[in-house]
């Protein structure tokens, strides 16, 4: 070996080393964070870094680049690579056509496996080979051929003999929960892309489609209580202080239009003292409803199990969720709240309990609806339907049920 290519092969050893060490702190990090760690990085390297993550996370990261830096770590790119990666920015964030790899394996179908061989060998030592692409003049997907068939074909069989022919394969347009679903009953390592002509656009790696599915339902719980999308543990407070407090001021605001409320009932509960030991076990039941409605809304949503049209049936039967579990709840509250008017000496201990009861009951009718209708809303303006959903659900609920329960006495007793 000539000395300018064993540094060359040094050189390579060695920002292989760099990118293996510093691998494990950009995956823990958000796409925005893992740009100012890349940020004084030469272009090359942070190609060769992007390569080596998953597809998703890559093309989030490069598209927080400024636009410039963006141009120019993609032209330092390998052309597969490349191409991809202009590729990719063509579709939305959680569409397949957006977590693309480059298909590497493509021959035509005349290609004997001897010589699709000889082609393999210098792919393997760049990339993680498992099917063959068989795709005519056009780039069209023909069929696909597995290793084991490769092995056990004789070298003169042509491609297209051995192939599988029209093959599964996923859009770029597709979302990512429609893939999920679409892949459930085909355990195939490696799905290939094509478009709307078959044309062969891409591949994608089924680990890699769980993998983002896992990081999709994993975000949806910090969303709805205001934590946005990419803060981690490892993100610095002051960035976690910027995400955060916006939503705990307006959850203060909204706190205080409940207050308001119980300012306006408040010779209500000067007059009944019990009132107020039960204004929590009201709200609380009918806000624990309401987030049970919207955890399964979500999921729903997210796993695509809500189709189009099916919206108000599940309006209809969370609405009656909330009634039958609310009266069956304010059976035992109103028996909870006649023991302790009647220790209280309270002349009207009855009616306070009838009171509680129906409070139960709505407030928790209320929670059902709400829960369901909120990120059916959201979605129909084009917002993440978990996107601080909890909190806006907490606000409605706190205070529909305390006028309700507020209401109920002033009118009743």
């Amino acid at each position: 070996m000539n000395p300018g290519a064993q540094n060359e092969q040094l050189t390579d050893e060695a920002t292989r080393a760099e990118i293996n060490a510093l691998l494990p702190a950009l995956v823990a990090r958000a796409p925005g964070e893992a740009v100012k760690i890349l940020d004084s990085y030469p272009d090359e390297f942070v190609a060769q870094m992007l390569a080596s993550l998953n597809p998703s996370l890559a093309q989030s990261v490069l598209e927080r680049f400024p636009n410039a830096r963006r141009q120019k770590i993609i032209a330092a790119a390998s052309p597969p690579i490349r191409q991809q990666w202009i590729r990719n920015e063509a579709y939305p964030e959680n569409s397949i056509g957006h977590m693309m790899e480059p298909a590497l394996a493509v021959f035509g179908p005349s290609m004997t496996v001897a010589e699709a061989t000889r082609e393999l060998r210098h792919f393997v030592t760049r990339a993680f080979i498992t099917y063959v692409f068989v795709v005519d003049d056009e780039e069209r997907l023909l069929g696909v051929v597995a290793m084991r068939e490769m092995l056990l074909a004789r070298p003169e069989q042509r491609l297209d003999e051995i192939m599988i022919p029209d093959p599964f394969h996923l859009t770029p347009t597709m979302p990512l929960v429609d893939a999920m679903k679409a892949t459930m009953v085909r355990h195939y390592p490696v799905y290939p892309v094509c478009n709307a002509d078959r044309k062969l656009i891409g591949l994608i790696r089924g680990q890699m489609l769980f993998e983002a599915e896992t990081v999709e339902l994993s975000l949806q719980a910090g969303t709805m209580v205001g934590v946005e999308r990419e803060e981690r543990l490892s993100t610095p407070w002051t960035r976690s202080f910027r995400f955060r407090h916006p939503w705990l001021q307006g959850n203060l605001f909204a706190g205080f239009i409940a207050a308001a409320v119980v300012g306006y009932f408040q010779g209500t509960i000067d007059r009944l003292v019990a009132l107020a030991v039960f204004l929590p076990v009201v709200i609380g039941q009918s806000s624990n409803t309401g987030v049970q409605t919207l955890a399964v809304a979500l999921r729903g949503m997210t796993l695509g199990e809500l189709k189009a049209g099916g919206e108000l049936g599940l309006v209809l039967k969370e609405t009656f969720l909330g009634f039958l579990n609310g009266a069956l709840t304010g059976v035992s509250a109103a028996a909870g709240m006649y023991v302790f008017a009647t220790m209280q000496g309270s002349a009207v201990a009855l009616k306070l309990s009838v009171v509680v009861f129906l409070a139960m009951a709505g407030s928790c009718l209320i929670g059902g609806v709400f829960g369901a209708t909120i990120p059916l809303v959201l979605r129909k303006f084009g917002t993440d339907p978990a996107n601080s959903s909890s909190i806006v659900l907490t606000t409605i609920t706190d205070v529909t049920t305390l006028a309700v329960f507020l209401g109920l006495a002033t009118w009743l007793v």
